[in-house]
């Protein structure tokens, strides 16, 4: 009769150890938890972890669940705004699981369940705004999609806490007619600002004539001003017209000043 070597049952049993120990104990990281099956369903205390966990062997089976956020790109979609604009445009989800119980429960994949609501939800809410509210009001669109997300995966355990939208393809011919749009702004803005500059001018000339109209010795060196100035542009000889109305403080004040000295000027011949 064969006999089997004496250290084969020490074996054997060693093996059996380390092969319950393998598969009862199991340790959770801290953005871990564990959802434990026993012979098909889940505990009543919903998931474990972090930590470490004990479980029955061939009765218990965990499923792992991380609670890190994920961060999902949207595929570009094909979106026809509702201004008729075909367009493609493509966005960045941010969620988190909050439930580990329902998110392994609830959905078979909660990855691919939400990816595939956000392409169907970008489609959807992009398709009901004209391209216009697209490109100004980004910021209120991304909101109004984070909401929608979030409210359909909140069954899953889900949180989706932000979506953006990444990226605006636009058609050619569209690129073309806002730049010349943009170019009709810019000349419009440039025309008002001229007008505006040509209205304040014509407003500080009118100031000034008001006040030369008052104080006429203040015209007076405004025009030998504007004498000296030519003066020293030009070297040649400059002929002036000089108006009469310009004289008359000066001869005023020669003809009191012979009167004060007793002479005697005749400022008008006809007079005589």
């Amino acid at each position: 009769m064969q006999q089997f070597p004496i250290g084969l049952p020490i074996i054997i049993i060693v093996v059996f150890i380390l092969y319950v120990l393998a598969t009862s104990i199991r340790v959770l990281r801290e953005y871990e938890r564990g959802v434990i099956f026993r012979l098909g369903r889940v505990l009543d205390n919903g998931a474990k972890g972090p930590g470490l966990i004990l479980l029955i062997p061939i009765i218990d089976k965990m499923v792992k669940v991380s609670l890190r956020t994920v961060v999902m790109d949207v595929p570009p979609q094909d979106v026809i705004t509702a201004d008729n604009v075909s367009i493609k445009v493509n966005a960045v989800i941010y969620f988190r699981v909050v439930n580990p119980t329902s998110a392994i429960l609830d959905i078979e994949n909660y990855l691919a369940g939400t990816s595939q609501l956000s392409q169907t939800t970008l489609r959807s809410v992009l398709g009901q705004s004209e391209l216009d509210d697209l490109l100004s009001q980004r910021e209120k669109i991304n909101i109004r999609l984070q909401q929608i997300i979030d409210q359909q995966t909140e069954p899953w355990g889900v949180k989706v806490t932000h979506v953006e939208v990444k990226q605006i393809d636009l058609p050619q011919e569209m690129q073309r007619a806002m730049a010349k749009q943009a170019e009709a702004e810019r000349e419009r803005r440039a025309k008002v600002i001229s007008a505006e500059g040509e209205f304040q001018a014509s407003q500080r000339l009118s100031d000034a004539a008001k006040i030369l109209s008052e104080q006429p010795s203040a015209l007076t060196l405004r025009y030998l001003q504007t004498l000296r100035e030519i003066a020293t542009e030009n070297n040649s000889t400059t002929i002036f017209p000089i108006p009469i109305d310009f004289l008359k403080p000066f001869m005023k004040t020669i003809a009191e000043s012979h009167e004060n000295k007793g002479g005697t000027v005749i400022t008008n011949p006809e007079n005589q």
